[in-house]
This record gives structure tokens, C-alpha cells and sequence, in this order.
């Protein structure tokens, strides 16, 4: 199904511009004044809109994650192929 499009609603462009903006605003990382923007945008906008909801679930989930910690062996593992991948980074 076709989606209609209005004259005022936004293009992909400033869609794709707002995105790193509503990650920022969810972080309080915003201007008081960009948020109010960035606001008006997502109340009008349904992709961003599920953008937000998204990116505000993930981080939600990630900050719970965080609070976990991994067992030292998986830890040491992950250590290990970091330094083996800056090591085939380094000698590319």
C-alpha cells in the first residue's frame, strides 16, 4: 500500500538529520530550544516517533544490561579478541 504524501510532511532528508538529534535528546544531551524542535518534529512525524520509542527501549535495555555484571572468563575472552582485532587493524 502506497503512503500519501502531504506537502507539510517531513522528507527523508530532515528525517535523517532529526535522527541524530533524537538520540541526543534522549540522552539530555539538547538545548532547551532544539528539544522543543525535535519534539514538534516526532509529534508529527510517526517514523521518528517509532525511532524514539526504539532508541528509548534499547537504552533502557542496555542501562538494565549494565547493571549485570559478565563472568571474568567471558570477560577475559572479549579482551582477548578485541586485542586480536586492533592487532589485524594495526598491521592492515
Amino acid at each position: 500500500m502506497m503512503a500519501h504524501t502531504h506537502d507539510n510532511e517531513p522528507t527523508n532528508e530532515e528525517c535523517a538529520d532529526f535522527l541524530e538529534r533524537i538520540v541526543r535528546l534522549i540522552d539530555n544531551e539538547l538545548a532547551e530550544g532544539d528539544c522543543a524542535v525535535v519534539r514538534a518534529h516526532i509529534d508529527t512525524c510517526s517514523p521518528c516517533l517509532e525511532r524514539y520509542d526504539l532508541q528509548r527501549t534499547v537504552k533502557a535495555l542496555v542501562a538494565r544490561s549494565c547493571s549485570e555484571v559478565a563472568p571474568s572468563e567471558l570477560r577475559d575472552r572479549v579482551r582477548i579478541q578485541i586485542q586480536q582485532i586492533q592487532v589485524t587493524i594495526t598491521e592492515s
